[in-house]
């Protein structure tokens, strides 16, 4: 065996110092230092010889085959190849590539703008579980089981009383019941809701809005929501109160902006009336506060909400919700 040994490494020298080309080199690491090779394939019958004298012929086959490859890596080298897959090394002289670097995603910025805005004007961030009992998403907020607003807020559930919650309004009742006025916060995260196409997904971002204390004001809602619109859209945006209805606020009002597309002119956008709807607000409805020991004869507050979606589609000039969500680079790098 050691014989045989000995021959494959002549065998092998010679013929590397007769190779000429990169296909002869190639062909001479397949045949002997290949998977398949002369050497690998006598290592693999080591087994078949006399247990006395394995040791000492695997080791002569070791140190026989580290020569051959240290010999086949000079010959690769001054052929100018990787001594590993016979491919041209890399010319060290070219300059570096950067990396692609990533940077947030247009929804993540819109959030954290909205964020900091009412962070200047006192509010602090809070959040909450995307999964939320029945009982915070809906019975504390003046939404009993079988309420008709119910049907506006169609869920997903995960059990009859646990659901994936349709509002960040959960927190309204959470941070009121761990702390007496004044109270002011806002909840920015995910929701869900059974909806689908070009407008709506059946997950999308929102931030809410509370204010509790004593003698708060429609005026104050008005006031901090006029202020909040105007630093996100610009000074001279104009702004509007609708009356409306939600179940945890009395009285209630959507809330209007200046088409930022028309300029308040008329256009697709906005349905040819110059407005569209941003967000919704009210005074908070004193049932709320039977729900978190609030006294109603002393304090007041009032709260909204608004998606992050709608903000960023209007600051932004987007016309498609469902490009926030697929991930195209042409799309993203935009921002």
């Amino acid at each position: 065996m050691r014989e045989k040994l000995i021959e494959i490494e002549k065998k092998a020298l010679r013929e590397l110092s007769e190779v000429a080309d990169k296909s002869a080199l190639e062909d001479f690491r397949v045949t002997y230092l290949g998977k398949k090779g002369l050497l690998t394939t006598f290592l693999r019958q080591l087994g078949t010889i006399d247990p006395s004298e394995r040791p000492v012929i695997g080791k002569l086959a070791n140190e026989i085959k580290q020569r051959i490859a240290s010999q086949f890596q000079e010959v690769s080298r001054k052929m100018g190849l990787s001594s590993v897959h016979n491919e041209p090394l890399p010319d060290i002289t070219l300059p570096g590539r950067e990396p692609l670097r990533g940077h947030l995603h247009p929804i993540t910025q819109t959030l954290r703008e909205v964020c900091h805005i009412f962070e200047k004007m006192g509010f602090r961030v809070v959040k909450g579980p995307n999964v939320e009992l029945d009982y915070y998403n809906f019975e504390a907020l003046n939404i009993p089981k079988d309420h008709p607003a119910r049907d506006m807020q169609d869920t997903f559930y995960i059990s009859e009383n646990v659901v994936l919650r349709t509002h960040t309004s959960p927190m309204q009742v959470r941070v009121m019941e761990a702390k007496q006025p004044p109270v002011a916060v806002i909840a920015p995260g995910k929701v869900y809701r059974r909806d689908s196409d070009v407008s709506h997904t059946p997950m999308f971002h929102q931030v809410e809005g509370l204010l509790v204390d004593k003698g708060v004001t429609f005026g104050a809602l008005k006031g901090t929501l006029t202020t909040f619109v105007r630093e996100m859209f610009g000074k001279e945006t104009a702004l509007r109160f609708r009356p409306s209805f939600f179940p945890f606020t009395e009285p209630s009002a959507e809330v209007d902006m200046e088409c930022v597309i028309c300029g308040g002119k008329g256009c697709r956008t906005c349905g040819q009336t110059g407005w569209i709807e941003i967000l919704g607000s009210g005074m908070v409805d004193p049932e709320v506060y039977g729900f978190v020991n609030y006294d109603p004869e002393v304090y007041s507050g009032f709260a909204f909400g608004m998606g992050m979606e709608r903000i960023a589609m209007l600051k932004y000039g987007i016309d498609d919700i469902q490009l926030f969500f697929k991930n195209d680079m042409r799309f993203l790098r935009q921002f």
